[in-house]
């Protein structure tokens, strides 16, 4: 929790990697250590956890979906939601 700072989407138009590759996602994660977007595990490439897995303190991300307001920590595999 102690990496965690207000951060700014690094791609607000979709999943980092898809865009690169021309893939699609179902939804989107902010990485809230550095502002990574990745798709979620029910995308086809799941990018939001391999970056949280693949980048060492990077294990909180937050939905980034209209609508939406929680986050979860792939370390814990806890969800977490606002008070």
């Amino acid at each position: 929790m102690a990496q965690v700072r207000p951060v700014t989407p690094n791609t607000p138009e979709g999943c980092e990697e898809c865009l690169r590759i021309g893939s699609t996602w179902v939804h989107l994660r902010e990485c809230l250590v550095c502002g990574h977007v990745g798709c979620c595990d029910s995308s086809p490439h799941r990018h939001a956890s391999a970056h949280a897995h693949g980048t060492p303190g990077h294990d909180l991300a937050r939905s980034i979906e209209p609508g939406e307001d929680w986050a979860w920590c792939y370390a814990d595999e806890l969800l977490l939601l606002p008070s």
